[in-house]
């Protein structure tokens, strides 16, 4: 037995009674103090409790009601933009109206993975207060996709392009000339500073508040992955879209292979009858900027320019026009044939007609003066 031990049993009556007494008292404090923490705890606790239930529904899916009941009412246009994820598109259906809780248009969404891939950014036509679910299966039914994008047509020039953009976003035509010059501008170096090419022919929607810079690069990144597909060679870029130019100026749907292997005979055949000229009207329509007719004069034909395929042997400096994927995938495979000449014979259907010899192709030039009553040059 311990010192401290021998001390307290061999402690005298009376002060052990006075001991267990004050034990008494202390364990009796101890119990009323432990009884208040309990009372305080509580107290606490309730509090949380009330206080959640209160904020709860300001908690995105922390209601008890995540959802409404449907069908939904009124129309509302919702923008989803590009990279947003369930979650983020649950918010902008929680901010428009449409959907009662992000957590619930998530759930949807996780459900059906597959679906949610295929959301495409753009303006939707929805309703409000639906069913996550039934908001879900609008925005994965294209037919509710709102067109507001800005239509680039095949073959137009950089400044007829620019007018187009400039009317649809308010941008001045100025901004994207400027823009052709700007150090953010991510022309490829093929390019040799001209964007006249290598603006893709699409339909776009542009943010309300992307500059010109950026428009003109998302054009560029479009005309970049078409060569890509295409299968071109990096060292050709430029190549191709003269060439692909060039058909889209000269041909319609269904001729632009045949349209890409006359420019190819021409170019190979410098001592055939075009001595490596291709003589094609539509690089005479880009060095005047004139639009509305199919022929040239005489005098234009005779106009001192590098663009001037009558006078100068080889392909123009550039690109004449901004060409699409048809035109792109023609001037990088050419059909197979040894046509020299072409003559859209009915400039009203379109019909299009090509030789291999001289003779031949004035046969058919015959033919268009018939439809067209005019052969002028």
């Amino acid at each position: 037995m311990s010192l401290l031990e021998d001390d307290i049993f061999d402690e005298p009556e009376h002060r052990r009674g006075h001991s267990r007494r004050r034990d008494r008292r202390d364990k009796g404090r101890r119990g009323a103090s432990c009884l208040a923490m309990l009372l305080a705890t509580a107290l606490v606790a309730g509090a949380v409790v009330f206080a959640f239930g209160s904020l709860r529904s300001l908690i995105p899916g922390g209601g008890e009601e995540k959802d409404f009941e449907g069908p939904g009412h009124g129309n509302v246009e919702v923008e989803i933009t590009e990279g947003s994820s369930g979650s983020e598109i649950g918010e902008t259906l929680v901010e428009a109206g449409v959907v009662k809780s992000t957590s619930r248009f998530t759930e949807v969404a996780q459900s059906q993975p597959d679906k949610a891939a295929a959301i495409q950014p753009g303006t939707y036509a929805m309703l409000e207060e639906m069913p996550a679910a039934d908001a879900f299966d609008r925005l994965v039914d294209p037919a509710n996709r709102v067109a507001k994008g800005i239509t680039i047509p095949e073959g137009q020039w950089r400044s007829e392009i620019y007018e187009r953009l400039s009317k649809a976003t308010d941008v001045p035509v100025e901004e994207y000339e400027k823009a052709e010059k700007s150090d953010s501008l991510k022309l490829p170096d093929e390019a040799n500073g001209s964007v006249e090419g290598w603006l893709f022919p699409s339909t776009y929607e542009f943010d309300k508040d992307m500059s010109a810079v950026e428009q003109l690069n998302e054009m560029i990144a479009m005309t970049t992955d078409e060569l890509k597909k295409a299968k071109v060679q990096r060292s050709d870029w430029e190549r191709t879209l003269t060439v692909a130019s060039i058909v889209e100026g000269e041909a319609g749907a269904a001729d632009r292979g045949k349209v890409a292997r006359v420019v190819e005979n021409r170019l190979e055949d410098t001592n055939g009858p075009t001595v490596g000229m291709l003589q094609m009207d539509s690089t005479i329509h880009y060095m005047l900027q004139k639009r509305g007719t199919i022929t040239t004069s005489d005098k234009e034909r005779n106009t001192d320019s590098p663009y001037n395929t009558y006078k100068n042997q080889g392909l123009p400096p550039g690109p004449i026009n901004n060409p699409g994927a048809e035109a792109i995938k023609a001037a990088s495979s050419p059909e197979e044939g040894d046509w020299l000449f072409f003559v859209t014979v009915d400039p009203d259907t379109g019909e299009t007609k090509f030789a291999e010899s001289e003779s031949e192709h004035q046969q058919n030039v015959q033919e268009f003066c018939e439809n067209t009553g005019s052969c002028e040059g």
